[in-house]
């Protein structure tokens, strides 16, 4: 009997630390849920609308911005986004060399292109699932597709390592956008987006993509 029961006490220190932290990881899930609900369409309109998050920064984001998801993303990493938008503030983006640069380590880094758009029929639909993107033409311009990844087919497999998928997306879930010198693109990873698409007129551009790591 002696033995059972020390058994038994051992059971049940062993099991404390278990169930402290499967409380803990719920409580954490829910506490992030009541922030997610938090931000209604409304609320995030009203905190996008007072510019707090811009920095300074006189670059406007296209209508098609998804208002209240970057609300919550802005608010899980604003460490992030900050350093995003003060960089494009900051720089003299049209004297950036081509290349890949890290604000944040794999957190926050840049990819600058210089070179020509595609004809439409060489472009493709993709999405990522780490990583969000600004994109920003920095001089030119081109057209860039988005639709909602859920209406969205994939064509080629997700790769992980390179954190990107190819879908086909239907002519009636797509919409396309002028990219300009003075308005940025964000795409978040439930969307999915078609870029560097050749426009009338230009057929080559300079490009700034900020990835962001996603929550």
């Amino acid at each position: 009997m002696l033995i059972k029961t020390t058994h038994m006490k051992k059971t049940r220190i062993a099991i404390i630390p278990f169930l402290f932290s499967f409380y803990m990881m719920v409580g954490s899930c829910q506490a992030q849920t009541k922030v997610d609900n938090a931000w209604t369409p409304e609320k995030a309109r009203q905190w996008f609308e007072t510019k707090e998050w811009t920095n300074g920064l006189t670059l406007k984001a296209y209508e098609s911005l998804n208002i209240q998801e970057f609300a919550k993303q802005y608010h899980k990493n604003k460490a992030y986004w900050d350093k995003a938008f003060l960089y494009l503030k900051n720089t003299k983006l049209d004297t950036i060399t081509p290349g890949k640069y890290y604000l944040d380590g794999q957190n926050v880094y840049i990819s600058v292109t210089d070179g020509y758009t595609k004809d439409f029929e060489a472009t493709k639909w993709e999405a990522h699932q780490k990583y969000i993107d600004i994109q920003y033409v920095i001089k030119g311009k081109e057209k860039m597709g988005m639709a909602p990844l859920s209406k969205a087919t994939e064509s080629v497999a997700f790769d992980n390592n390179k954190d990107v998928g190819f879908y086909t997306v239907a002519d009636a879930d797509a919409k396309f956008y002028l990219a300009e010198p003075g308005i940025f693109l964000i795409f978040f990873p439930k969307e999915a987006h078609r870029p560097s698409i050749k426009t009338d007129g230009c057929d080559s551009d300079k490009k700034i993509v900020i990835k962001i790591k996603a929550d």
